[in-house]
């Protein structure tokens, strides 16, 4: 009988990426849905885990799993090439026991640093340094935790080679190095160069690319009729600044903003440079004399956006 797998999943999720991993490593063709994460939560993930309403879910011939070391222990168990815990038992004791140390301690440690500022942070910092300095000692001088193979521990690290790189750019602090960490830096290059694992990331990748290029594609067109409503007035209001004007000072100010700090490598400036009324409107708007001083410091907004969203590291 075929197998009917689904997974449930975001495109910027470690945990996502876990399942999906396993799978691969397994051989195993699934159907991926991308939640719209976090406020749009569709009614299928509300369904099939109610309890954390979050991703990742996996569907196995309708029977829905939640958490992602619960379901990658359901994919070992069910598909048994290519194992990705030990045999023996102790030695799977030990694997559930590191992959548990990683979202306890580093993952807890990372967040926290991302999210708190000056005392605390350096607190956080340190906290994930002595857990990192945990996990160094057990790789030791393998090439993966699992041995010559990539296994459980390592699909559970992921999150360590992967995406906490992008938290540290994104934030401004330094963790993995390889004068601190030499084994994990080894590591964390070999794990994201297998082959397998480079698939899952550049599919990620992608799937945050199109969504992208679709949202660029709709915001183009609002600027479109915006051109249009302008036609050869100074400002919306006629010839002084009136509500529309206000409440479009987002078009004029923010979006270029927005692209220096997220990269989408200017594509809606480019637009812009196709609607010569929208433009004109945009620098005369931004040099009104009372629009000029109400105006916060452009590079002030970015560090603010960046801190509130984080930068488009996913895309790097």
């Amino acid at each position: 009988m075929a197998e009917h797998v689904q997974v449930f999943g975001f495109w910027e999720s470690a945990f996502s990426r876990r399942v999906e991993l396993a799978l691969k490593l397994k051989g195993v063709e699934y159907q991926y849905f991308e939640e719209d994460l976090p406020h749009n939560k569709s009614h299928l993930l509300l369904k099939y885990n109610p309890i954390y309403k979050k991703v990742p879910v996996l569907l196995h011939h309708g029977k829905p799993i939640a958490e992602s070391l619960v379901i990658l222990e359901y994919i070992d168990e069910i598909w048994k090439t290519n194992p990705i815990l030990p045999q023996l038992p102790h030695q799977r004791a030990l694997a559930r026991f590191w992959a548990k140390f990683i979202d306890d301690k580093v993952v807890c440690a990372v967040v926290k640093a991302a999210g708190s500022k000056e005392e605390e942070r350096k607190k956080a910092i340190e906290e994930a340094r002595e857990a990192l300095e945990a996990l160094e000692k057990e790789l030791k001088s393998n090439n993966f935790f699992g041995g010559e193979e990539i296994g459980f521990v390592d699909i559970v690290g992921t999150v360590i080679a992967g995406w906490v790189p992008a938290i540290e750019e994104c934030f401004g602090f330094e963790l993995l190095t390889t004068n601190n960490f030499p084994n994990l830096t080894k590591w964390s290059e070999q794990l994201l160069n297998h082959a397998v694992v480079l698939g899952a990331i550049i599919k990620a990748r992608s799937r945050q690319g199109k969504e992208k290029e679709e949202a660029i594609a709709e915001a183009c067109e609002a600027l479109k009729t915006l051109e249009d409503e302008l036609k050869g007035k100074r400002f919306f209001g006629g010839e002084t600044l009136g509500f529309v004007d206000i409440v479009a000072n987002f078009v004029a100010y923010w979006i270029p903003a927005i692209e220096e700090g997220f990269g989408f490598d200017g594509a809606l400036s480019s637009e812009m440079e196709k609607l010569p009324n929208l433009r004109r409107w945009c620098n005369e708007f931004v040099e009104h004399t009372i629009v000029k001083h109400t105006l916060p410091p452009k590079q002030h907004l970015i560090d603010f956006l960046i801190s509130q969203f984080g930068t488009n590291v996913a895309s790097k």
